[in-house]
Order: C-alpha cells, then sequence, then structure tokens
C-alpha cells in the first residue's frame, strides 16, 4: 500500500465529522439590504451622471454613465460570494469567525478572553430586522464582529458568551 493514502490517516470519516465545528451562515436579510444599498446608490449616481455630462457635455458622453451601472453588476455578485463566505461556529471553549473570498480569515475568540459582547443595530439595519454582535477581548486586534444577524439570535449568542465568558474567567 503507498504511503501518504488516504488508508493510511489513521482516522475514520465519522471521526473526522466528530472534529469539524457546526457552521452556521448569515441570514439572507443581510445579503439583501446590502444589495439595495448598492442598487440605490450607484443607481443614484448612474442617473446623476448622466444627466450631468448629457447636459453639460453633450449626449455622446451620457454614456460614460454606464460605468457605475456595470459596478451594479459586479458588485452584485461580488456582494453574493462576500456574504457565503461568512460564517460562525460555537465550540466548547471558544468561538470560530470564518470570512472572506480571496483572503480568507479566521478569528477563534476563547470564551474566557471576552470582555464585552454587544449587539448593535443601526437604522438601516432596523429597518431590514438585522443586528450586529460585537466582541471585544482584551487585546484589540482579536476584537470580532458577527453582521447581519437576526435581533432573537444576536441577543441569544450575546447572552450564550457573556454566560460562558464569565465561568470561563472565573477560573483564572
Amino acid at each position: 500500500m503507498e504511503t501518504g493514502s488516504p488508508q493510511n490517516t489513521g482516522t475514520t470519516g465519522d471521526e473526522r465529522a466528530a472534529d469539524e465545528p457546526g457552521w452556521t451562515g448569515l441570514p439572507p436579510g443581510l445579503l439583501r439590504m446590502r444589495r439595495l444599498l448598492l442598487v440605490v446608490w450607484l443607481g443614484l449616481l448612474t442617473v446623476g451622471l448622466g444627466l450631468l455630462l448629457g447636459l453639460l457635455v453633450g449626449p455622446g458622453w451620457a454614456a460614460f454613465a454606464l460605468l457605475p451601472a456595470a459596478l451594479i453588476v459586479w458588485g452584485w455578485v461580488m456582494l453574493g460570494r462576500n456574504w457565503r463566505s461568512w460564517r460562525y461556529a460555537e465550540r466548547a471553549d471558544d468561538l470560530l469567525i470564518s470570512r472572506g473570498v480571496l483572503w480568507r480569515e479566521e478569528t477563534v475568540v476563547p470564551y474566557g478572553r471576552m470582555q464585552l459582547v454587544e449587539v448593535t443595530s443601526g437604522p438601516v439595519e432596523r429597518h431590514f430586522g438585522l443586528a450586529s454582535v460585537q466582541l471585544h477581548t482584551a487585546a484589540a486586534a482579536t476584537d470580532a464582529t458577527i453582521p447581519g444577524l437576526d435581533p432573537a439570535e444576536a441577543e441569544r449568542l450575546r447572552d450564550r458568551l457573556t454566560e460562558l465568558g464569565e465561568a470561563r474567567s472565573a477560573g483564572l
């Protein structure tokens, strides 16, 4: 038998599956909100630029207003890819947050190192029924955020993380 073959790993598929955390993705409301903002802002820019160029320079130049319209199409796709890349997992001793399309970034926040867990929701987020959970630790570099959660899930996560953080830090 070859060395390095899958049969020689020493772990079964069931053991590997047990080691994998249960990842949770972000709700689709965040994607809808971001896409709507993209269309509104770049749509207004397209119309404004088209009118401005058409009136001041000439109708032929108004075609340059199609550039922001092309950005809407490109941004629509990129927002979908970015949204699909965000996920989080609650493990026994820490919280994992994974994100990124080209540059994958995975943040591990130990429960015992959490100092503050905030739930925030700006006016646009509230309109779409969304909230964000922000984790603060002693090291500013490890502060992490999970955006676009359902407010009930954000509050549940805040309460759970606070409870686990207090339990883990009590032993320090």
